[in-house]
């Protein structure tokens, strides 16, 4: 028998509503076996904030709502009943919400705005059981360096700023564009772990 046919399958102990690849990777940091379930988005998954709705309220609300569609995907399909989480990133400038960009035209226009500029990145998780649905906000300060639109554009042309909100993911080759966080750095990647252990526990799920 080799080693591979020797281990057994690990049980999920949670369902991820998300396709992000960096938010199975920090689940999988912490211990966390899950099952990514891909619930099908609604048209425009990209909400708007809503007019006089805080940027923290917002993400929230997004947040939830994933968790509430995921919950409604797993009993249509009769799956097997677990905590479900879901979580939505926001990168926040002068009280503006920056989405992930359309194309390369609007990522360079977004990159141009956050140079030089302090903004800030929210990051919401809602963990959704059969009676409870928790949910927590992570706020993190986030300060990029100027960048001149040979660095824009040679970051536009790597791929990297597209699905990504606010066109640029801190744990790729944007890290060096950012020059001070105050925060959560997992959070600014997409899932704060401090935030998400703590829901988990709440949710009777032992994390290490």
């Amino acid at each position: 028998m080799t080693d591979s046919a020797a281990i057994a399958p690990v049980t999920p102990r949670l369902y991820l509503a998300s396709a992000s690849p960096r938010r199975r990777e920090l689940l999988t940091q912490i211990g966390l076996a899950h099952e990514v379930l891909l619930v099908p988005a609604p048209p425009g998954e990209d909400e708007p904030q809503h007019a006089g709705e805080s940027a923290a309220d917002y993400v929230r609300r997004t947040a939830r709502d994933k968790a509430m569609r995921g919950r409604g995907w797993m009993d249509a399909q009769s799956l097997r009943r677990l905590p479900l989480l879901a979580a939505d990133t926001t990168v926040i400038l002068a009280g503006d919400v920056l989405g992930k960009p359309a194309d390369r035209e609007d990522a360079f226009r977004i990159l141009r705005a956050l140079s030089g500029s302090v903004h800030e990145v929210h990051t919401a998780v809602a963990v959704c059981t059969d009676d409870r649905l928790l949910e927590a906000v992570s706020v993190t300060e986030v300060r990029m360096r100027e960048l001149t639109d040979a660095e824009i554009a040679r970051y536009c042309d790597s791929g990297e700023p597209f699905g990504k909100a606010g066109a640029y993911g801190i744990q790729g080759l944007a890290g060096t564009f950012i020059s001070h966080i105050a925060g959560s750095y997992t959070g600014v990647m997409g899932l704060p772990l401090f935030e998400t252990a703590n829901l988990l526990r709440d949710a009777g799920i032992q994390v290490p």
